[in-house]
């Protein structure tokens, strides 16, 4: 059986036994560590949870989405992907030409409030559907900020330059794999204040040896429950796709966080995945005809022999 998943559940229970109580930006409140690292061997399996299902098409639909250097969510929405939802939502209820119900805090309300929660999920849908077909709407509240995809791809000099970090680091692999410099960074601190939420994984490097291609990712925020799963699957999944176009085997994910946290609104479902047994982790499949990362559309990407136990819901502090 792999240890990839056993690390992740042994965090999780470090955390809700031994966390320290600290308030947060959300109110919600959490239970915290500072500074823990895991280590994926990617040989062993592709690792994506298996106490609890993870879909797996968001987290293709949401790096390729990084990668393009996009920060739109129609890009997201188009493939039925809702997880950065509630961010550019929070954005449109807020703005003053809002004039629907009061969504103020709605995160909140709507987890305690069913009568709220409907009129939530009634303006929620309303703002995905005006996203998808009024591209002047999409184009105004759709929009994040400089977040992931943006730094990664399109890093804006003080002297009014671009540069291109993914596709330059790619080079790097390729011609000087030695490199102590294959870095990829997303916090820039001018940045921050514009960004709807400032990166939570915050800068990743690479490493190149006996033929085979790792990443550390330094997170500085975690949230254990429902990101860090994500977190995982997706650096993983860049790792071997990098791998692939440098034509190396995939070597490690090794995950570094900062604020590594539960909120205690997901301690009763934390519980819950505690009491599962892991099982065989799945094996990813790349389309082979594909040569660069840039190129990559979610057909492209497959999983055999994903048998997860029932996914488990909690709600998203924003």
């Amino acid at each position: 059986m792999s240890r990839s998943e056993h690390m992740y559940l042994d965090l999780m229970k470090h955390i809700r036994d031994h966390g320290v109580r600290k308030e947060d930006r959300t109110g919600t409140g959490t239970l915290s560590v500072f500074g823990h690292q895991m280590r994926f061997d990617l040989a062993e399996g592709f690792p994506l949870l298996t106490t609890k299902k993870i879909p797996f098409s968001l987290i293709k639909s949401e790096l390729l989405w990084f990668i393009k250097g996009d920060t739109n969510i129609r890009y997201l929405l188009q493939h039925k992907n809702n997880i950065w939802n509630e961010w550019a939502f929070k954005k449109w209820v807020e703005h003053p030409s809002y004039t629907g119900p009061d969504m103020t805090n709605f995160g909140i309300r709507s987890e305690k409030d069913e009568a709220f929660r409907k009129v939530y999920e009634e303006q929620m849908e309303l703002y995905k559907r005006r996203m998808l077909e009024d591209d002047v709407f999409a184009e105004q509240f759709g929009e994040l900020g400089d977040v992931y995809g943006k730094q990664w791809r399109q890093w804006k000099t003080s002297r009014g330059e671009t540069i291109d970090q993914l596709k330059d680091v790619i080079g790097m692999i390729r011609t000087n794999p030695d490199s102590r410099r294959l870095i990829v960074t997303a916090w820039n601190p001018e940045d921050v204040p514009a960004m709807a939420l400032p990166p939570c994984h915050t800068l990743f490097q690479f490493y190149v040896a006996e033929g085979r291609l790792s990443c550390q990712l330094y997170q500085r925020s975690a949230d254990t429950f429902l990101g860090v799963p994500f977190n995982i699957a997706s650096y993983a999944l860049l790792t071997h796709l990098i791998a692939g176009e440098c034509g190396l085997q995939p070597g490690e994910f090794v995950h570094t966080l900062g604020d590594a946290h539960l909120y205690v609104n997901h301690l009763e479902q934390v519980d819950t995945q505690l009491s599962r047994e892991p099982r065989e982790l799945p094996v990813l499949k790349l389309n082979p005809e594909v040569r660069s990362v840039f190129d990559y559309e979610v057909q492209d990407i497959k999983l055999e022999g994903y048998n997860p136990h029932p996914s488990i819901s909690a709600p998203i502090a924003v």
